[in-house]
């Protein structure tokens, strides 16, 4: 969503954002002409004119899982974005949890109390700096 207009966003969609993302992406774009929505959200640059990145991961419940917001120099990771959802998918069939950098098909966590002070026997971060 943005304050560009739907036709921007046509064609965003066909010229640009097509070719970053195969297929493009798997739901509407939406136009906020005059920024109502990015106000609800926090998003919305009443000096410019427009809504700034903002990411937000709403469940089928109406539940925000997740936010982000970033201002306009720095772009967003698609990649993160996608293992967020499908972490928060897995949530919500499973019971299970996440630990951090999860992946699909990489270990999960049930949550208990034997979990307590528990987790590094069963999450081995990948760290890369």
């Amino acid at each position: 969503m943005s304050t560009d207009s739907r036709f921007s966003h046509k064609i965003w969609q066909e010229e640009e954002l097509a070719k970053m993302v195969p297929g493009g992406v798997p739901f509407p774009l939406l136009s906020d002409a005059g920024g109502r929505i990015g106000r609800v959200y926090g998003v919305y640059d009443e000096a410019g004119g427009v809504d700034i990145r903002g990411r937000f991961l709403i469940d089928p419940d109406g539940i925000i899982r997740a936010m982000e917001v970033m201002t306009p120099e720095v772009g967003r990771n698609v990649a993160e974005l996608i293992r967020q959802v499908q972490a928060f998918q897995h949530v919500r069939e499973t019971g299970e949890v996440m630990p951090s950098g999860w992946t699909p098909g990489k270990p999960t966590l049930t949550p208990g109390p034997e979990l307590a002070g528990n987790v590094w026997k069963i999450w081995k971060p990948e760290l890369a700096f």
